[in-house]
């Protein structure tokens, strides 16, 4: 789903997406992948992930600053809602080029498995760029997705496995 210019509760030039996932894992399991910042290395095409600074109350809570990276390049993001085992929000302060980056995943149980649906709102920093931004940040969201359901799918299968 793509909503461009005005799509995002009337905000003139903010522009939304939304990637959906699902995974035979639990929630249980793809959590601590999504909600520690240390683990996101594990998982993805990203080189070094860590927190720069902790939330509250837990390590990687609300007001956690974590940086992601590949080799030189990477983002600062700021951890802005925190509801284990369903919910991580945060907003991008470097790294992204949009004035403003802000991105919800939610884990939500579907009978045996788990959809996550990973939504966010940008505002391009050139103007008449946007769909352009979308496009990439939506195609690193789908990568992402994409390789947190396979290494959470692979987790919860060797946890069957006798």
């Amino acid at each position: 789903m793509v909503e461009p210019a005005a799509g995002v509760a009337g905000v003139p030039g903010r522009w939304r997406f939304e990637v959906v996932a699902h995974s035979a894992a639990p929630p249980s399991v793809l959590w601590p992948l999504l909600g520690e910042a240390e683990q996101w290395k594990r998982w993805s095409f990203l080189t070094r992930s860590f927190l720069l600074r902790p939330g509250a109350p837990e390590p990687d809570g609300v007001g956690a600053l974590r940086r992601f990276a590949v080799g030189p390049f990477g983002s600062s993001e700021e951890v802005v809602a925190f509801e284990p085992p369903v919910h991580l929000g945060y907003v991008a302060h470097k790294g992204l080029p949009v004035r403003s980056y802000r991105a919800d995943v939610v884990l939500s149980e579907d009978g045996d498995h788990t959809v996550v649906t990973w939504t966010g709102s940008l505002e391009p920093v050139v103007p008449g760029t946007g769909a352009l931004v979308l496009r990439y940040a939506r195609t690193f969201v789908r990568r992402f997705s994409r390789q947190l359901v396979a290494y959470a799918d692979r987790l919860a299968g060797e946890a069957h496995r006798p």
